[in-house]
């Protein structure tokens, strides 16, 4: 070197190493937003209409029921469209973006939702069959008419069916009600529901024949309505058919050939047996199910307006029999096509339930399905009238008479049909059988208010939506 370096303070070396305060340091002023000399500028991203465009034609049929472009850009992101593909292919700067931009482009569509199936479609092979049924029985008495005095067991066997009509009824709802708890229970009702009943109209024919062999008829026809109404509450339909196949035997050829004492009585007798093994075999199933542990019993009176119903319909369809009793076994048949017609009451009416927008609608709606059905169950029953030489008038009138109150309680709505329907029989049952003025045409008339009356109610208590929702 070339001398020495002098270190004393406040020389030349003090602005070389001293050190300096952040204070004392004066930072360059922020350079204006508007001066472009050291400001470093981004291309901003430019939209690219016509790849929008075509995402928007691919997914118009997504993005027309949006509410809202944060539904599109909730169906962007599901389907997996990354941010640089946002911005580099369709020029937008974020997905949001994006999603304005298509549910801006796309009109807004709100389709209507895709038909549900009817969950009231009928089984149509098992609708017929139970009306097959309802008047397969009828052959026993065709058999055995000629071995006793018909005529004067006939009002025993009547009283016996009425009650058996009546306890039946009463007896399916409550099994059905059970059904809703546990098969094991409905079980046990039929069970001992059945064979109550058997006693109990058993009784009634002893009662009124006075005893006599007609007491053993009236049990045998008591215990196989009993042991029927166990299979078709069971939907055991199939076998009571097949326990049934005796009668069908034995009636078929009767027209070309005498069957005997014998087999007159013994097929009936072997039909009964049958029919009773199976509703024992179906119960005994039945009961095998584990029970419902703290499962409650629904009340008696539940059933009670059931029981009168039958009790009530009963005594028309006899009265009407009295007169006509081929016209009877034609609307005995015909309950099997009433069912399926309810089924599909119920199922459009849930239809009309989602084509109307107000309760008027609905309201008027709900009549031309009443009037619709109506009319198909009836249409067909008018030549069969005419063919059994009944009058058609007192025939469909009664036939829409059982055919409303059994629509009513489908609904669950008993009450109303049974008093309108024991009404009716209370009016028309001393005038028929006194023959009291004004004689054979109350029938129809009694037929006739009752239809009318079921009708009322129908439209005011089934025409409002909340029913069918």
């Amino acid at each position: 070197m070339s001398g020495p370096m002098a270190l004393e303070p406040g020389g030349a070396e003090q602005d070389t190493l001293a050190l300096r305060t952040a204070a004392a340091l004066r930072l360059p002023r922020a350079l204006p937003a508007d001066d472009p000399t050291l400001v470093v500028r981004l291309p901003r991203p430019v939209p690219d209409r016509e790849e929008v465009d075509r995402l928007a034609a691919a997914l118009a049929d997504r993005i027309g029921p949006a509410v809202h472009p944060y539904e599109v850009a909730a169906l962007l992101e599901a389907e997996g469209l990354p941010a640089d593909v946002v911005r580099q292919r369709y020029g937008h700067p974020n997905l949001f973006s994006l999603a304005s931009a298509l549910y801006e482009r796309v009109p807004r569509t709100f389709p209507e939702p895709a038909p549900a199936p009817d969950p009231w479609r009928p089984d149509t092979v098992r609708c017929l069959l139970r009306g097959v049924l309802f008047a397969l029985p009828g052959l026993a008495y065709l058999l055995a008419a000629p071995l006793g005095q018909a005529a004067r067991y006939a009002p025993a066997l009547i009283a016996a069916g009425v009650v058996s009509w009546a306890w039946s009824q009463a007896l399916g709802h409550r099994a059905h009600l059970r059904l809703a708890t546990g098969r094991h229970e409905a079980g046990r009702t039929l069970l001992t529901g059945a064979a109550l009943g058997a006693a109990l109209a058993t009784a009634t024919a002893a009662v009124a024949a006075g005893g006599g062999p007609v007491v053993l008829a009236a049990a045998a026809q008591s215990l196989y309505l009993a042991a029927a109404s166990v299979l078709l509450v069971l939907a055991r339909e199939r076998l009571l058919l097949a326990a049934l196949t005796p009668l069908l035997a034995g009636a078929v050829p009767l027209p070309w050939w005498e069957p005997g004492p014998v087999l007159r009585l013994g097929l009936p007798l072997l039909a009964l047996v049958a029919t009773l093994a199976a509703a024992g075999r179906s119960l005994r199933s039945v009961l095998g199910t584990p029970p419902v542990p703290g499962a409650r019993r629904p009340p008696l009176r539940a059933s009670l307006p059931y029981g009168l119903f039958g009790l009530a319909a009963a005594s028309l369809v006899l009265l009407e029999g009295r007169q006509h009793p081929y016209a009877v076994i034609v609307l005995t048949v015909s309950m099997g096509p009433a069912e399926w017609l309810l089924y599909r009451y119920r199922g459009r009416s849930v239809a009309a339930l989602r084509a109307t927008a107000t309760p008027t609608g609905f309201l008027l709606r709900s009549a031309g399905l009443l009037a619709l059905f109506l009319l198909a169950y009836l249409l067909p029953l008018t030549p069969a009238a005419l063919l059994t030489g009944a009058d058609p008038a007192a025939l469909l009138f009664l036939a829409a008479t059982l055919w409303t109150a059994l629509l009513l309680q489908a609904f669950g709505v008993a009450w109303p049909s049974a008093l309108i329907c024991l009404t009716a029989a209370g009016c028309a049952a001393p005038v028929t059988l006194l023959r009291l003025p004004p004689g054979p045409a109350v029938l129809p008339l009694c037929y006739a208010a009752a239809a009318l009356c079921l009708s009322v109610c129908v439209l005011r208590l089934l025409g409002r939506p909340a029913v069918h929702a």
